[in-house]
């Protein structure tokens, strides 16, 4: 395996081990001082307050799959596209589409950066019209 390799194979490692909830493994994988930020307005978090919401999350979740769509690497950054599919305790469905980057210092995760849209599965999507203006 390449270095490139080792690297996409990591960020994809990180995120299977929130399909199993393995949270010990997952801090393994990020450096002391890892940040996240997501696009939702709080700003960046320190890994291990970002470690608990996942936690709290994943509370609510059944199932949690991802699908990797494509991966890109330059350097010690990683840039994938992925869907989220999420089944909840109470049945309903959705999918969190994103783009995620990786930033890797010694091969491990420094920085985390996802941009997100949730779009819920159970819910009928609004018509265009009527039948007769379609």
């Amino acid at each position: 395996m390449t270095p490139d390799q080792d690297l996409r194979a990591a960020a994809v490692h990180y995120l299977r081990q929130w399909e199993v909830r393995d949270y010990a493994t997952m801090r393994s994988l990020c450096t002391d001082t890892a940040t996240v930020w997501h696009n939702d307005g709080s700003g960046d978090q320190p890994i291990d307050e970002n470690m608990e919401l996942l936690k709290k999350l994943a509370a609510d979740v059944d199932t949690l799959r991802y699908d990797i769509v494509r991966q890109f690497q330059d350097g010690d950054e990683v840039l994938q596209q992925q869907v989220l599919h999420l089944t909840m305790t109470d049945g309903s469905r959705s999918d969190v589409h994103a783009a995620m980057y990786f930033r890797f210092d010694g091969g491990l995760i420094d920085r985390i950066e996802e941009y997100f849209n949730v779009v819920p599965l159970n819910e009928s999507m609004p018509s265009s019209g009527s039948p007769e203006q379609r």
